[in-house]
């Protein structure tokens, strides 16, 4: 049973391993791999503030319960919580994201139509799958900028992609250069939609229509994710319902104006996210996908009521993933080689005989 279970995809009942049979890392040697991560976080850091306008801001480490500032992701999973000594009755939360706390941010700090902020957010997510591109700790650029009520279309969300995907391009040609690596990324990023690869592909799974255009195209953004299909069921994946607008409809007869920035991963040889992003929520739209989810009481929140009342700005974010941009660009197989994790011993052990060394506790001590 043994091998070919353990290096099937990552799922709840295997190991959570990556489908590598060979491998050798492109980067040798513990310090070497620290510079080496540092070089593409700092490179790919500079080109995505000077693409899309953005100006590093401090990040909180924890946030109120009782604020709603925090990302409810699928609106399952529980964050990680504490109560300070002195306040026990206080509900302090790890972000699991900044994706809320960011547009408050853009008010807090007067950004202009136009311009941006990203943070260097770190972050738990204890409900999260652990596996050779899943972790329990969290590292991601969180980005938000600011837009006018009319640049709530599809083609803000793809100038705003092309610009990122050109920090991501710039990034992995320095990246190969430096490292002595073939770039795989194609020129030119290709765009679709959730809608039109269920109209294509009905019985395939989420997981296999990105890997359709991810081979076929190199580097995809797929738009329109969250919500339902007719039948209920998921259209891709879950988002929440108080960041990213997923109902509004497109140009293209689709809705939703976010997507998921998807590349093929050379050593893994499947699609490989880097980042979710979209335009976020005006009035109308959160009210309706909290009506949609179930959670209409939410709007009692003061990041909800801070939106209603017009005081959080319109904008345009995401977050990119920092250990999954240099699992990409060093052609890592697991993400425990690049972040300090806590992963099944037992994976770890046959990730050792793999040659796939991961990072500390991700020994599992």
């Amino acid at each position: 049973v043994g091998c070919c279970v353990c290096f099937a995809m990552g799922s709840v009942v295997d190991l959570g391993l990556p489908p590598v049979e060979t491998y050798k890392p492109a980067v040798s040697g513990l310090l070497k791999l620290e510079e080496a991560l540092l070089f593409v976080k700092k490179t790919f850091e500079d080109n995505l503030k000077e693409n899309v306008g953005l100006t590093r801001v401090s990040a909180p480490l924890f946030l109120n319960k009782d604020s709603g500032f925090n990302d409810n992701l699928n609106g399952v999973e529980k964050p990680a919580t504490f109560h300070p000594r002195d306040y026990p009755d206080l509900s302090l939360e790890v972000p699991h994201s900044l994706a809320k706390w960011k547009r408050w941010a853009l008010h807090y700090y007067d950004v202009p139509v136009g311009r941006g902020i990203v943070t260097d957010f770190r972050g738990i997510r204890a409900d999260d799958d652990i596996d050779y591109t899943h972790s329990l700790y969290v590292d991601q650029w969180d980005w938000e900028k600011s837009i006018g009520q009319d640049s709530r279309t599809v083609e803000t969300l793809k100038e705003t992609v092309t610009k990122i995907y050109s920090a991501v391009l710039e990034t992995e040609r320095a990246a190969c250069k430096r490292f002595g690596m073939e770039p795989s990324l194609p020129e030119t990023l290709h765009f679709a939609s959730t809608d039109e690869m269920i109209a294509q592909h009905p019985d395939a799974s989420p997981k296999e229509r990105e890997n359709m255009l991810c081979e076929k195209y190199g580097a995809v953004f797929l738009m329109g994710i969250g919500g339902n299909k007719a039948d209920g069921t998921l259209r891709h994946d879950g988002r929440a319902p108080d960041y990213d607008d997923w109902i509004s409809p497109r140009p293209d007869g689709g809705t939703g104006l976010n997507g998921d920035l998807l590349v093929w991963h050379p050593v893994l040889k499947h699609a490989f996210e880097l980042s979710s992003m979209g335009i976020r929520v005006d009035k109308d739209t959160l009210l309706k996908q909290l009506d949609l989810c179930g959670c209409p009481e939410r709007k009692e929140f003061v990041w909800h009521k801070m939106l209603l009342e017009g005081v959080i700005p319109q904008s345009i974010g995401g977050g990119i993933g920092q250990s999954r941009m240099c699992q990409f660009m060093l052609r890592a197989a697991h993400i425990g080689e690049l972040q300090y994790g806590w992963y099944n011993p037992k994976s770890v052990e046959i990730c050792k005989e793999k040659d796939i060394k991961l990072l500390g506790l991700g020994e599992g001590f």
